[in-house]
């Protein structure tokens, strides 16, 4: 990679040169980190372990929190590691493996976030043949088809990325995302921006009208319920995604729909860190807010280990469902 510029080892500036801010971020983002990463690994293990969680939701469900660990992986590690040394480098290849990372992950998201959708629409609007129409081999291969198309759609613009020539080793930003580093670009990046916009505005546009679509047509069901208790049930089985929907969709179009990457706002790198670190740990309690199935195959789950009555209560009550 290193002969395609003449620049090996870039500089993170970070959020914030304040020693103070600098700490305090520091425990924020370690504590989000690590929040995130055991609610969405107790998710996955839960629905691995228990045969009441082996539906096409929580299937689904289990692959957007792996999906969650590896995203903020991607991203929050290495700037606490900055935060903790002071040291703001990265060679060539870490921060293009950085940007692949991060961008292969976040796409496969909001195609996963539309099949969840479609997923609730089945089961809403075509409930006798859900598990006829969501059988394991179709959840797969929707699983499947998300990871090919987000490939087919980053390779194109990061392998014309690998060619450019870079004027500065300063990026502004704590990660290696692609608009920071066009903006230290040597070139003109019209080009690989109305790249970056067409590729980013297809993600968004189509899932996000997927979306609206099964919503809609969920809503229309729900709303020729005869009973007043069917509906609240119905509606209830969809917040948690339609919650979720309304973080990811509104963070990340902010960021990436824009007219060009040399008009990008300091405030973007406050928006990137709701991304990469608060939503991923919301995310588990939102799915799982007074959740039964949930708080069920968690009681499952501990009763092997011989905790403590008052333990089994307080993680689920306290952790599961705080609220």
């Amino acid at each position: 990679m290193q002969n395609h510029t003449g620049i090996t080892t870039f500089i993170l500036l970070g959020l914030t040169d304040n020693p103070q801010l600098q700490i305090i971020l520091f425990i924020f983002l370690l504590i989000t980190y690590m929040l995130s990463a055991i609610g969405n690994l107790a998710i996955i293990i839960l629905t691995f372990v228990d045969a009441h969680l082996k539906t096409a939701m929580y299937y689904f469900l289990q692959n957007f929190s792996f999906l969650e660990i590896s995203f903020t992986s991607a991203c929050i590690p290495r700037f606490l590691y900055s935060l903790a040394t002071g040291d703001r480098t990265i060679t060539y290849n870490a921060c293009m493996s950085q940007l692949f990372f991060t961008d292969l992950f976040a796409i496969v998201e909001f195609f996963i976030l539309a099949t969840m959708s479609y997923d609730r629409y089945v089961a809403i609007c075509k409930p006798l043949h859900y598990m006829t129409i969501m059988n394991p081999m179709v959840c797969k291969k929707l699983i499947s088809g998300c990871w090919i198309i987000t490939l087919l759609l980053i390779i194109p613009p990061l392998g014309y990325g690998l060619t450019l020539e870079f004027c500065d080793s300063k990026i502004d930003h704590f990660v290696c995302d692609a608009n920071p580093l066009l903006k230290i670009c040597c070139f003109d990046t019209e080009f690989i921006e109305k790249m970056l916009l067409f590729c980013s505005s297809f993600v968004l546009l189509v899932t996000l009208m997927f979306v609206i679509w099964s919503y809609g047509s969920i809503i229309r069901t729900i709303l020729g319920f005869p009973s007043a208790q069917q509906k609240k049930k119905a509606f209830s089985t969809c917040s948690s995604h339609m919650i979720v929907v309304s973080i990811t969709y509104g963070s990340c179009i902010f960021i990436y729909i824009k007219p060009s990457a040399k008009d990008e706002m300091d405030i973007n790198k406050g928006v990137f860190v709701l991304t990469t670190s608060i939503s991923p740990m919301l995310n588990p309690f939102i799915y799982t807010l007074r959740n039964k199935q949930v708080k069920n195959a968690l009681n499952d789950f501990l009763k092997p280990l011989h905790c403590s009555q008052t333990i089994k209560s307080i993680l689920v009550k306290h952790v599961f469902c705080p609220l």
